[in-house]
């Protein structure tokens, strides 16, 4: 069984923002406050620069070359920060456990990204994306999910 217990850190997070949270009371009623918002700058809606060409087989014939994902590159370097983040504060001992709420994608990018050291910390993984919810619902969630269900007789 996974509690939320009194100084849990949890971390709520997408490709574009994420809030670092502690839950300062006790598991059975969890208050959670933000510590710090990390948010990634954000790009320009398109690149400037347009797709590139490549010649083909035929004279004179050129094919448009598909843009990078600039966007999944964008996200990917924004949870190398938080990881990068979550590193530095877990390695000198700012929590001693952590809860991550991401999209499986952002959940992936983050187990690959952070130290064996803090992936030990983690207790509990939501599979949800929180990040624009009110801090109630965001307790509402993880206790919902992180609690025991009862069983039927």
């Amino acid at each position: 069984m996974v509690e939320l217990t009194q100084g849990t850190w949890v971390i709520v997070a997408d490709g574009e923002k994420a809030l670092v949270m502690e839950n300062i009371t006790d598991a059975d009623d969890p208050n959670l406050v933000v510590v710090a918002v990390e948010e990634q700058e954000t790009p320009a809606e398109r690149p400037s620069d347009r797709a590139g060409r490549r010649n083909d087989g035929g004279p004179k014939q050129k094919s448009a070359v598909e843009e990078p994902t600039w966007k999944a590159h964008a996200k990917s370097l924004f949870v190398q920060d938080l990881a990068n983040l979550l590193n530095r504060k877990g390695m000198n001992g700012a929590f001693k456990r952590l809860v991550l709420v991401a999209s499986p994608h952002v959940l992936g990018l983050l187990r690959r990204r952070l130290h064996s050291e803090v992936l030990g910390k983690v207790v509990a993984e939501v599979n949800k994306t929180l990040t624009n919810h009110p801090l109630h619902k965001v307790e509402q969630v993880l206790q919902n999910r992180l609690r025991p269900r009862a069983r039927l007789t």
